[in-house]
């Protein structure tokens, strides 16, 4: 992907989320971390998402910053993500990070998994997932 490319995608976090991932990174020690939000192939849809803390920055990451808060994704993920918003949601059933993708066209009912149009079933290698 050309540098111009990047440059036109993005991803949002929303306050709530950038804030859950601070606290997670201060909990946890890992201060020099960054979070990596990549799709993987799996799940009920056929696609699933994954975030992860991790402190290795590949020279083709698609990185983004929200006060502070680094994010990583991968070229291939980039390519579903474009346009997602992250956000984090606490309430009486619980908390936990949640990506509104305006290129999912289908996803199961616990919103991890989804398809797009053009699904592919390759994407990012597996990674551990960040619990909230």
């Amino acid at each position: 992907m050309e540098q111009t490319e990047r440059e036109s995608m993005a991803v949002q976090l929303t306050d709530a989320a950038v804030h859950r991932v601070r606290s997670l990174i201060t909990e946890r020690d890992l201060e020099a971390h960054a979070l990596r939000i990549f799709v993987t192939g799996g799940g009920c849809s056929g696609l699933q998402y994954g975030m992860t803390l991790e402190r290795d920055v590949r020279d083709s990451d698609v990185r983004f910053n929200f006060d502070g808060i680094e994010v990583l994704i991968d070229p291939n993920s980039m390519l579903y993500l474009n346009g997602a918003t992250v956000d984090y949601v606490d309430d009486i059933m619980g908390g936990g990070f949640h990506i509104d993708n305006p290129n999912a066209v289908a996803s199961c009912g616990c919103g991890n998994s989804f398809r797009t149009k053009d699904s592919r079933t390759t994407a990012a290698s597996e990674h551990d997932c960040v619990s909230a």
